[in-house]
């Protein structure tokens, strides 16, 4: 069992298993997580701020009213997390080589967030702020983006993604081809 006071300013927490160790919630200020697990605990009500999660797996955590503010994930398991429970107030995170597959960012103002080498199959985005956002080598395989702000979001290097123009803000995104034509699925076309 790790005390709250002594571990929440400037501390790495390394290979702790929160499904086994009692997980309290508490504000963490610049804590690096490495190799952690998470999956199905509870950090409702948790303060990140400036914190890094590294190798870590928060696959189906409780985020509810948890703040994440400038929290980087790198090389996470993130399957099904609800992002729309999080506090949405300075709501600021990015990913790199992270799996998110059906997690849920309904809702959300994320707007300048980077998402990179990551995997985001079946991932909700409806009536979500991503404006500025960048997708760099992501997989958006069914990824679900209804009337989303994607507004000078940046897919070039991205693919799989289907993106109906008529139900998303779509100004000054940049594509790149053969992914662009998934801005086509919603229209009956034959290309050839």
């Amino acid at each position: 069992m790790w005390s709250r006071m002594e571990t929440r300013g400037n501390i790495k927490f390394d290979k702790i298993d929160f499904k086994t160790e009692q997980y309290i919630s508490s504000e963490y200020d610049a804590c690096v997580f490495d190799n952690c697990n998470f999956n199905g605990v509870d950090i409702s009500g948790s303060i990140f701020v400036d914190c890094m999660f590294c190798n870590c797996d928060l696959s189906l955590a409780k985020i509810r009213q948890v703040i994440f503010r400038d929290v980087q994930f790198k090389d996470c398991k993130i399957l099904g997390l609800q992002f729309d429970t999080a506090n949405e107030y300075g709501l600021n995170f990015s990913f790199d080589h992270c799996t998110l597959n059906n997690s849920s960012f309904t809702n959300t103002k994320i707007k300048s967030t980077l998402f990179q080498h990551s995997q985001l199959r079946y991932v909700d985005f409806t009536n979500c702020d991503l404006s500025e956002s960048t997708f760099l080598q992501c997989d958006l395989h069914h990824a679900i983006f209804d009337a989303s702000n994607l507004e000078k979001v940046d897919f070039r290097t991205s693919f799989h993604y289907s993106i109906d123009p008529h139900r998303n803000k779509l100004k000054k995104s940049k594509h790149a081809y053969p992914a662009l034509l998934g801005l086509l699925d919603h229209i009956d076309l034959i290309i050839e």
